[in-house]
């Protein structure tokens, strides 16, 4: 479904409130919230938001990766695992 399709106004939402919240277990796409003719909120499943985020997260993790590797910022996987061994054997003492 098209996110245009799932516009809706301010006083809809108020009067169907309990109605949308129900309908998104069943179709858990964002509704696009307007007031006086204008997009300013989205409704969203909570679940389809957690995936967002955890999407956003991921993403911003391939970045800074990409980031430190076009910095140089590299060091081979055997040093790294050394360290973090290291790390755990030091924290467990």
């Amino acid at each position: 479904m098209k996110l245009s399709e799932q516009v809706k106004p301010i006083s809809y939402l108020k009067a169907r409130l309990p109605e949308i919240i129900r309908t998104f277990k069943d179709n858990p796409q964002p509704i696009v919230i307007t007031l006086h003719g204008e997009a300013k909120a989205i409704l969203q499943d909570i679940g389809q938001y957690e995936e967002t985020q955890e999407t956003l997260a991921l993403l911003k993790v391939l970045a800074l990766t990409n980031r430190q590797v076009e910095e140089g910022k590299l060091r081979p996987a055997a040093e790294t695992l050394a360290r973090i061994r290291k790390h755990l054997a030091d924290s467990q003492s």
